[in-house]
């Protein structure tokens, strides 16, 4: 984006803040670049094909999900999605109030909720993603098909290293104890 720094810079920054502290160059560039292209897909979707189909990323990832996977618990879904209960809450109702989605009691569980597409959001799907998908071809359009098969292969591998190792990590790291509760950022009032 014109006015930010580019990737280059601020990779050379950091090199010259971290000068003689010993830590592992290629692995912390290829996290933040994980981060940074993250951002930057994510900030190009939602500014185009997304925006135009007035969806959020967000609620364009939980119609993906239910998609893709079918008729849901609302747990799954937002697990899958990778957002809080309480944000699927918000989304489903604002997707089901356009018509995209419906809620459906889970048939033996009147605790449970299901989440399915309705007629209109599978239509509405089947249109919207493949733009989404030329826009995916867009952000990758200096990788070629084997680079990006190969990229996909080691951002899978990155996930796979957190899902199946991260929780013995983070319990090693604490010391055994359970993380301290998320905070918002905010201060406690005195």
């Amino acid at each position: 984006m014109p006015g930010q720094r580019s990737i280059s810079e601020a990779e050379k920054l950091a090199e010259a803040k971290l000068g003689g502290i010993r830590i592992r160059r290629e692995q912390m560039a290829v996290v933040a670049n994980i981060y940074r292209a993250a951002s930057a897909v994510r900030q190009h979707l939602e500014n185009s094909v997304l925006r135009g189909a007035d969806l959020t990323w967000t609620a364009f990832v939980v119609l993906w999900v239910v998609w893709v996977w079918g008729e849901s618990e609302t747990r799954h879904v937002a697990e899958e999605a990778g957002i809080s209960k309480g944000t699927l809450t918000g989304v489903s109702r604002t997707l089901e109030s356009r018509g995209l989605l419906r809620r459906i009691d889970h048939p033996t569980d009147g605790r449970l909720v299901l989440l399915a597409l309705t007629k209109e959001g599978e239509d509405f799907m089947r249109r919207v993603f493949p733009a989404f998908n030329d826009e995916e071809a867009f952000v990758t359009g200096r990788l070629s098909d084997a680079e990006c098969r190969t990229l996909a292969e080691g951002l899978r591998r990155v996930v796979l290293q957190v899902e199946e190792d991260g929780e013995e990590r983070r319990r090693s790291l604490l010391g055994g104890e359970e993380p301290a509760p998320r905070r918002s950022g905010r201060r406690a009032r005195s």
